[in-house]
């Protein structure tokens, strides 16, 4: 289902290239198979070996930019983003990448995720005479790695990211250089690829296949990859730590051609659907999955229970953006202008319906609704992860508990506010299992905060509402 009324947004995806003569068009067409990370705004920053310039907007990429846009930014290097605002809000100085230019050189900044620590530094640098020109908390690094007192570019950018904390993904480029680092608890996907002789970095590996590039291996969590005219070099800027990459990119965020982690995200779903018959079995006529980010799952559900599969909600695919609507009333209007069931399968049916998430509850409600209206006898709502219970800091727009409907409700009363025949979640322990992850040692290599209230970093006061302190006070993990 598009985000915009899920109700649950991924900050963004980003693509370099070095090497390729052609590193505009290829950016282009990277970031267009990224787009389902972030529809609100996206640039390219490409240089020549001499100078980088820019292109960005608000928009889709095929709206942003058109063939003449593209024939102007001649370069082999290149980097670019797609952008859901989350931290910092939206507008146009806020799109990325993030160009600086100065006597000493340029350099252009890409990000996904979010700091955790980024109003804290924004204080000292501001304290220290820094001017910032974005409310986005990736600005922050561009000022860290100008004031850092190190000699070389290299060493800058490695202390800068020393003193980062939260979930981070960044491409930093400059003339005649590309680097990409993956926060020290990896929370964000990051690969390499190489094609012709170029080396190619991207947020998913469905971006590889769509350019034509090999899948070589992942960003390492706290490493720094730096590409040049002599070849690919990796730094550490942090001391090893436990990954703990973000559940919902297999649950939710990723594409299903994508492998995040060497996990195929298709194989995961379709996984926790078979999970989910296990543990929540539901005798019924048909098993119908809500589009898109949910049809591997209620695949994997349809072939444990032995319900046949059906396409009982269909896609409108030809809705424009001027749908995209931040209020909860346009959200409710929404779902109608994204989805349809179809009478013919439904009607008079007990119908499993499979979901990856309740975020607010609204589209749940007005999907059943919409089931029962087509004719349904029975609506049964399977959801394939567990419930969101507590908010997040690193790049997702849920950070607040009020937005959260099971942080605030039991199971049984979102069943009866959804209106569904029944309702169960998938467990934790069923859901890791599933992934690829079980939860058999200290730690399982993902981050489950949204579902449990242990938060992998450290979260500083003045990122949280009031309000909710005391809450992630208490589900805190320690670094």
């Amino acid at each position: 289902m598009f985000a915009e009324i899920k109700g649950l947004n991924e900050e963004c995806g980003i693509f370099g290239v070095f090497g390729h003569p052609d590193a505009a068009q290829l950016t282009y067409y990277g970031l267009h198979s990224l787009q389902h990370r972030g529809q609100e705004g996206t640039g390219i920053v490409v240089s020549d070996g001499k100078q980088l310039n820019i292109r960005k907007g608000l928009g889709l990429v095929t709206e942003v930019f058109q063939e003449e846009d593209l024939s102007h930014l001649e370069g082999h290097v290149a980097i670019g983003h797609v952008r859901y605002s989350t931290s910092g809000g939206g507008g146009y100085e806020n799109v990325q990448p993030l160009l600086f230019r100065s006597q000493n050189g340029s350099m252009a900044l890409a990000h996904n995720g979010n700091l955790v620590n980024a109003n804290a530094l924004k204080h000292q640098l501001e304290v220290g005479g820094s001017i910032f020109q974005t409310t986005s908390d990736t600005e922050v690094l561009a000022h860290l790695i100008r004031r850092s007192g190190y000699i070389t570019f290299e060493e800058r950018v490695k202390n800068a990211l020393s003193m980062l904390k939260g979930a981070y993904a960044f491409l930093v480029m400059t003339e005649d250089q590309l680097m990409a680092a993956l926060d020290p608890l990896g929370m964000r996907p990051l690969s390499l690829g190489k094609m012709d002789g170029a080396w190619v970095i991207a947020s998913e590996t469905c971006a590889f296949d769509v350019v034509g590039a090999e899948y070589i291996r992942e960003i390492e969590p706290g490493e720094l990859v730096i590409i040049d005219q002599d070849g690919l070099r990796s730094l550490p800027f942090s001391s090893p730590m436990d990954r703990a990459i973000c559940t919902m990119e297999y649950v939710y965020f990723a594409r299903p051609d994508s492998n995040v982690d060497q996990i195929n995200i298709h194989g995961a779903r379709k996984r926790l659907g078979k999970q989910l018959a296990k543990e929540a079995y539901v005798d019924a006529d048909v098993v119908t999955g809500v589009p898109d980010s949910s049809i591997s799952a209620a695949i994997g559900f349809a072939e444990e229970a032995g319900i046949p599969y059906e396409l009982g909600l269909i896609k409108n695919r030809y809705v424009g953006r001027t749908f995209i609507q931040p209020s909860q009333e346009m959200r409710e209007k929404g779902v109608k202008m994204k989805l349809s069931p179809v009478r013919g399968i439904v009607e008079g049916k007990r119908v499993v319906m499979v979901d990856d998430s309740i975020v607010r509850g609204t589209t749940s409600r007005r999907i059943v609704r919409m089931l029962r209206e087509a004719g349904a006898k029975e609506v049964h709502v399977r959801i394939s992860s567990p419930p969101i219970t507590s908010p997040c800091y690193y790049g997702i727009d849920t950070s607040t508990s009020a937005e959260l409907i099971a942080a605030n409700h039991s199971v049984e009363e979102i069943r009866e506010m959804i209106g569904a025949d029944s309702l169960s979640y998938l467990s934790v322990d069923g859901m890791l299992e599933a992934i690829g992850r079980p939860n058999t040692a200290k730690n399982c290599g993902q981050c489950l905060a949204c579902f449990t209230g242990n938060y992998p970093t450290e979260i500083y006061d003045d990122t949280v509402l009031p309000h909710e302190r005391v809450a992630v006070t208490r589900g805190q993990r320690s670094k």
